[in-house]
Parts: structure tokens; sequence; C-alpha cells
């Protein structure tokens, strides 16, 4: 068991929750009962995720999606409010980490992405607001695109959406987990063979077939599974908490 203000502050540290400018706050978000001993992990904040985290008595919920985005509707009311009085009736904790959990150099979305697919990460590009926003490494072996697509699929259990553009080997990638189909651009000026992000725009086709780099939808929540789960199991190991990822499936 932890009080939940010494899990909060070894959380913004671990993860360097005040170092980003970010689209929400990051930290704990619904302030719940004073000590944690089960934590329940997932994705999204969404309502199937604390209706499960009350059937599992958690203390806590830790999420990469949690609320209060910029240019949201400010009032508490419709499903905002039956989250959030889901979550007080319950004293329940809710944590969330956006940025910091996509950036950390272990537990974060891309570097566990690239620890289940095997790829070596070697570097960081981007745009000049945001450079260190996409990873790029090499695998250990060149493969075929469709190789890889195979490989996302039975990793990640949901099959890419591939747009290949070119037949050479892939053997160096880039990659960004969640709505970062934007970054298929500075990876194609890093002369990255192809691109893995999360979710896919109508434009991401065209500067996919026009630059000349293989790019791979693999799923926003698919890609972004793994960092909360690695966070979680960290947590528990250094507080003795009992932890549990729950996978609220989303298509997306």
């Amino acid at each position: 068991m932890v009080e939940c203000e010494t899990l909060v502050q070894y959380c913004d540290e671990l993860l360097d929750a005040q170092g980003y400018r970010d689209y929400c706050p990051n930290g704990l978000q619904v302030q719940g009962r004073s000590q944690i001993q089960r934590l329940i992990t997932g994705v999204t904040a969404c309502q199937a995720l604390l209706d499960e985290a009350i059937t599992r008595q958690a203390d806590a919920v830790l999420v990469h999606h949690g609320y209060f985005w910029k240019g949201e509707d400010q009032r508490i009311v419709g499903i905002r409010h039956k989250r959030l009085a889901t979550l007080l009736d319950a004293g329940i904790n809710l944590l969330a980490y956006h940025l910091p959990l996509d950036y950390h150099q272990e537990l974060g979305n891309n570097a566990q992405l690239a620890k289940r697919l095997g790829i070596l990460p070697q570097g960081r590009f981007g745009p000049a607001d945001a450079p260190e926003l996409g990873w790029s490494g090499e695998l250990p072996q060149a493969c075929e695109a469709t190789q890889l697509a195979d490989r996302l699929h039975s990793v990640l259990d949901r099959e890419p959406l591939l747009i290949q553009v070119h037949e050479r080997p892939i053997r160096y990638i880039g990659w960004c987990t969640g709505a970062a189909q934007g970054l298929i651009e500075p990876a194609a000026m890093a002369g990255l063979d192809a691109f893995i992000s999360g979710e896919v725009s109508e434009q991401t086709v065209h500067i996919a077939r026009e630059l000349g780099i293989n790019y791979f939808a693999a799923g926003h929540h698919a890609t972004e599974r793994y960092g909360v789960m690695a966070l979680g199991e960290f947590l528990a190991g250094q507080y003795g908490l009992e932890h549990e990822f729950v996978d609220i499936d989303n298509p997306v």
C-alpha cells in the first residue's frame, strides 16, 4: 500500500510530467482515497474502464488518455458528469500521463512498441517545434513490407493498414504511436524505409506515395496499450501494489 500523494509525486518525477507542453494536465486528475493498494491501468479513462475499476475494487486508475483536454467544453454535463461522478462516488483516484508516457525512454509507448517489434532504437526526428517526437531505429534483419505487416498483426492483435509504395527491403524504420500520422513527412526526409503510426489521415496516403516511404497505420489504441501497462507493472514492483491492465477494445 502507498499514499496517493507519494505515488503521484513519484510518477511525476519519473515521467518528467511538468516538462512538456501538453494538451491536458498530467498527473493526478481526480482525487480519491488517500491510500492505494489496487491499481487498474488502461489506455483511456472511458466509462467502461471506470466500471471495471469499480468491479475490481480499484483504489486508482492510471491511463494514457485522461480528461480536461484543451478546447473541450468545460461544463460538467453528459458523459463528463457521469464519468466524474463515478470516480468521486467510488473514491477512486485518476492519474493520467499523455506526452510524458509517449516520450519515456524505457516505459513509454514508443519504447515499448519498439521492444515488442524487435526494433533497435537509434535516434529521434520530427518537426522543428517537436524534434524528438518521432523515433527511428533499425531492424536486426531487413524484411519485406508484408512481413512487417504480419509482425505488427501478430504483436498487436490488429491487422495494420499497409500503404506500400516501394519494393526494397525495410531496414530503417520511424515510428510514433497514436495520432502521429503527421510525422510521415519528417520520417521520409530522414531517409527511412518505412513509418509506423497509430492513426491515418486521407492525406497520409498521398504523402507516402509522393515521398516514396512505406506506411503502416497500426491502430491508435493498439499501439498505445503497452506504455501504461509497463508503467503499472513497474509501480506494482516498486510499491507492492496489486496491478491489472484492463484492455477495453477499440478498433481505431
